[in-house]
């Protein structure tokens, strides 16, 4: 009698522990199937473009000061290089000499904003009124459409990318940082870049950096020596048929299915599965 009762006091212990175990296994699968779902749906900004050939891109942004700009501009032309200039709005009202410039040059202007704000932290109607007055603002100065936007401080979530895409813009982040900002020596940015630079890079610097004219002078002459082709960001992104990585906001480029067109109209991750 007491082995018995022993027997069913294990046997109902083990059923138990099957019942916990079966519901465990069950509660789990919408908790991981959620944590997939918010991963699969995560949107990065372009941090680089896989390409097979040496394309590179050098961008410059611009929120303070012009001292080094006629410099950076003079250094350019010499080189022959053309390169993306990202404006902030209140720079841009402070400047527009300097807007009109940089376009009359040949340089692609992108929209950094126009208040540089933290737009993490405001409504997407916010964040795309802010975006709207800058293009506004630039185009009435050049008579050209922005369509390539950073985000300030490098900030960026799904509510400011889609906001940007609403408004035909690709978000572009950048992939080897030159310091500039830090008041860093030439050798030190040149270096830096050198030592991480490959085909589909966006490197990051400013127009008002202290030692940006010198360290843009080498660099362009030492990228050209190692076959590079410095080209504005317009010309190394892919516009249409192409995925952005969300780990590591690698845009590659996609197969477009069968009789799809290439009609190169921006922006949308969404032209791609991201992965």
């Amino acid at each position: 009698m007491f082995v018995v009762f022993r027997m069913r006091r294990i046997f109902l212990a083990l059923g138990i522990v099957a019942a916990v175990a079966l519901f465990g296994h069950y509660a789990a699968r919408p908790l991981a199937q959620a944590v997939a779902t918010a991963v699969s749906e995560r949107k990065v900004p372009i941090y680089k473009v896989a390409r097979d050939d040496n394309k590179v891109s050098i961008s410059l942004d611009a929120t303070w000061g012009v001292e080094q700009t006629d410099e950076l501009l003079d250094i350019l032309d010499r080189h022959g290089v053309k390169t993306t200039f990202f404006l902030a709005g209140y720079w841009v009202e402070k400047h527009p000499d300097y807007v009109k410039k940089i376009a009359d040059r040949g340089h692609e202007i992108g929209n950094h904003s126009y208040e540089h704000p933290h737009m993490n932290a405001l409504t997407r109607e916010k964040i795309v009124a802010d975006l709207k007055r800058n293009h506004d603002l630039l185009k009435a100065i050049t008579g050209q459409d922005a369509f390539l936007f950073r985000p300030p401080f490098g900030e960026y979530s799904n509510k400011v990318i889609e906001a940007a895409s609403e408004l035909g813009y690709f978000t572009i982040q950048w992939s080897i940082d030159s310091l500039d900002w830090k008041d860093v020596s030439a050798d030190f940015m040149v270096n830096r870049v050198l030592s991480n630079v490959g085909p589909g890079d966006i490197i990051l610097f400013h127009n008002a950096g202290k030692h940006t004219p010198k360290a843009i002078d080498v660099l362009l002459a030492q990228l050209k020596s190692r076959g590079f082709d410095v080209v504005p960001i317009s010309e190394l992104i892919y516009r249409d048929h192409y995925l952005i990585e969300s780990h590591s906001g690698v845009q590659r480029r996609q197969e477009p299915p069968p009789g799809a067109s290439d009609d190169g109209t921006p922006p949308a991750q969404n032209r791609g599965d991201e992965t």
